[in-house]
């Protein structure tokens, strides 16, 4: 059993008062997490009967017993919450004391619950500066109401053009000056960003009058200061941004928290859509990635971005060969089991998915340039969505550089990204070893072992420029 071979329970009738201890709080532990059934006194007392000895069983009468063994009066659990409770406890304890993995899988968690801590405690003092000054801006502002008199200059005109910015796309090609009160704007424009432009100027403190000299496009055309850019929305609502900011995250956060405890405390309709309304909020402001990357849907190939680069003692165009033949892949990769070229370059892959289960999609080469740049997107209608680019560059001591950029939109999104890094299932430190595995590849010609689809050994084709052979 695993229990035996983890050593939570030790059936030897000697044991020390410190283990007895122990096991003792590791069981109620587990009969804690079964909520309401664990507060049952007969399962209680058969469970303490099955794992303590005479020493525990004393402890357990003495403390245990009459301290957590009580049950409430008028609770009940609904059958399937009670079994899925304990399947879940169950699994849970299976997990974590693993007899070959366990003490990996909680080294890990302990060390991701040190991360988190301190990575609260970071946002915390963030945040906590971000209302501060926030708070020091409303004084200001409100104060500003009670105060008359003009506005400096310089002041009024830095103030029109960092509202300007918002609406026209081209800020630099406005010039902006300000002479008691009257603003006067001068250069190029787009016929379509006039009217924000203008109410945007009016509506900003201190101005007086406008002066408008603008001269108006209807296309950029051949106007230097007009090409490029790009659109502008315009100020929005802080909550309808990409990025919120640390108070904007704080207050949604603890909205989500407020919500999920009253879903706790009804338990009726209205307590269900407030309890899910809750947990939308909190994951949107703790993890600060846009709802539809969160949650995968309508995120396209971008709810998880992650960056690589690695220095490879070998020259740019061996390591350029053995990238674009991607039969070479599950050769250094653990995951990736095969990829089936299709013509013009598309690629079908098949990769290792939950619990043993194979994925595929197919992907086309958007660029391609020799000895530089290998760029790929997902065709529409793939399991997993994703694109990515590989930049070569030379490096030191004629070496090689190279660069990853990718992106993907895995099932659940990025929630169902961090259920499986919780379940160790990293993608991004897996990238990590198969890039290590793939530098040794090409630097030694020495095959990796634990590939998905090992090779004995590796050869270099000089003549062919570092083609990779594999036999």
């Amino acid at each position: 059993m695993w229990i035996e071979k983890a050593g939570i329970l030790n059936w030897k009738p000697r044991r020390s008062l410190r283990r007895e201890l122990k096991n003792w709080l590791v069981m109620n532990l587990l009969l804690g997490s079964l909520s309401r059934i664990g507060a049952i006194p007969g399962l209680r007392r058969k469970v303490m009967k099955m794992g303590l000895s005479r020493i525990g069983s004393t402890i357990e009468s003495a403390i245990g017993s009459r301290l957590l063994g009580r049950k409430r009066s008028g609770v009940g659990m609904n059958p399937a919450m009670a079994v899925g409770a304990a399947m879940g406890a169950g699994a849970g304890l299976m997990y974590l004391f693993d007899p070959d993995r366990g003490a990996c899988r909680r080294a890990m968690l302990r060390d991701g619950a040190i991360h988190a801590i301190n990575k609260a405690g970071s946002a915390a003092g963030t945040a906590s500066r971000d209302l501060t000054n926030r708070a020091r801006g409303f004084a200001a502002q409100a104060g500003s109401i009670f105060r008359s008199g003009d506005t400096d200059d310089d002041i009024l005109a830095a103030r029109v053009r960092s509202k300007m910015g918002r609406v026209v796309s081209h800020p630099g090609a406005i010039e902006v000056t300000a002479l008691n009160g009257l603003v006067r704007l001068n250069g190029e424009i787009l016929a379509h960003e006039v009217d924000a432009l203008l109410s945007c100027v009016r509506a900003a403190p201190g101005v007086r009058g406008l002066d408008n000299r603008l001269r108006i496009h209807s296309k950029p055309g051949d106007m230097p200061n007009l090409q490029g850019g790009r659109a502008r929305r315009g100020a929005r609502f802080e909550l309808m941004q990409n990025n919120w900011s640390p108070a904007a995250r704080l207050l949604t956060a603890v909205t989500g928290g407020a919500l999920m405890s009253m879903c706790l405390r009804r338990r009726d309709a209205l307590g269900v859509v407030a309890g899910t309304l809750g947990f939308g909020l909190m994951m949107r402001g703790v993890t600060n990635v846009e709802t539809k990357r969160l949650f995968g849907l309508g995120g396209g190939r971008r709810a998880i971005d992650f960056r690589k680069t690695i220095n490879i003692d070998a020259p740019v165009p061996r390591v350029f060969e053995f990238w674009k033949n991607f039969n070479n892949f599950p050769h250094f990769m653990t995951n990736v089991r095969e990829v089936r070229p299709l013509g013009d370059g598309r690629s079908q892959w098949t990769v290792a998915g939950p619990a043993g289960l194979s994925v595929k999609w197919n992907a086309i080469v958007t660029e391609f340039i020799p000895d530089k740049i290998i760029a790929w997107k997902s065709e529409p209608g793939s399991a997993i969505a994703n694109a990515g680019i590989v930049l070569f560059e030379p490096g030191h001591g004629g070496g090689a550089r190279i660069t990853i950029r990718m992106s993907y939109n895995p099932p659940a999104g990025a929630i169902g990204h961090a259920l499986a890094l919780i379940f160790g299932a990293n993608p991004k430190r897996e990238m990590d070893q198969d890039l290590l595995r793939m530098k040794t590849m090409i630097e030694t010609g020495h095959a990796p072992h634990d590939a998905a689809r090992p090779r004995r050994t590796t050869s270099f084709d000089e003549d062919s420029m570092g083609k990779v052979t594999i036999h």
